[in-house]
């Protein structure tokens, strides 16, 4: 397995968890840019905060899955050519629940 890739995939997970605490913090406005946009949340700064808030939390916990997951793969000696596939279908997966999850939510507001 390459340390370089699965630095790689760990510094991404890193992202989205550094992304995700302004969110989670409240610290980003309204805007069309950053955050979880969708009309609702456009349209009320209430819904707003909480929204981005909840979907803050799913995203850093995107973040955790994707660096655990690269630190699993990698100590469980996937090969070269498996690890980065697997490491897309993570993403993947955790990316839409991560979504999807936050959809559901934004809608019970």
């Amino acid at each position: 397995m390459n340390l370089l890739i699965m630095i790689s995939f760990i510094l991404t997970g890193l992202l989205f968890v550094g992304i995700s605490i302004p969110l989670i913090l409240r610290k980003i406005p309204p805007n069309g840019i950053y955050g979880f946009r969708i009309h609702k949340t456009l349209a009320n700064p209430d819904i707003w905060y909480k929204a981005n808030e909840y979907a803050g939390k799913q995203l850093a916990i995107m973040g955790s899955v994707i660096i655990l997951a690269s630190v699993g793969l990698g100590l469980l000696g996937v090969p070269t050519y498996a690890y980065p596939i697997l490491m897309l279908l993570v993403m993947t997966i955790s990316g839409v629940a991560a979504v999807i999850i936050s959809l559901i939510y934004v809608n019970s507001l």
